[in-house]
């Protein structure tokens, strides 16, 4: 598989961890949105796009978001202690986390792979000046 087109959205907070969104291009045929570029203790790393795991309420079967106290839709306190509903059940669900990726690489060269490709755009729109950064609107 071959990453046909990198595109990165520059943040224009300096002070944040979050440096970018991308969206990337397979094959010239399948995209992925919204890539996080993301400044940690060792230096840049991409995350990949998530949502948030819900949870059900036993009394009114709402699902509200992981670690809510309190169901957003009947109000009556919530079990502290409560699995993560969820559509997918392949790999671990940990109770203690709160999103889930989306989309993600299964081998760990094609993560290394799609990483470099990234961080290259991410370095050369940074490259390009506070001029590219007013995309940011798009996210």
């Amino acid at each position: 598989m071959e990453i046909t087109e990198v595109r990165v959205f520059l943040k224009d907070s300096p002070d944040k961890k979050l440096k970018a969104y991308a969206t990337v291009t397979f094959d010239n045929a399948f995209v992925v949105r919204n890539i996080k570029v993301i400044e940690g203790t060792g230096g840049l790393f991409i995350a990949m796009p998530s949502r948030k795991l819900k949870t059900q309420c036993p009394k009114c079967g709402f699902r509200n978001e992981v670690k809510s106290k309190y169901c957003n839709q009947c109000g009556s306190q919530l079990p502290a202690v409560v699995r993560p509903v969820s559509v997918e059940h392949e790999g671990s669900t940990d109770a203690q986390s709160e999103h889930r990726d989306i989309a993600h690489p299964i081998t760990q060269a094609f993560r290394d792979y799609l990483q470099k490709k990234v961080l290259e755009a991410f370095e050369t729109e940074k490259a390009k000046g506070p001029a590219s950064v007013s995309r940011d609107s798009e996210y």
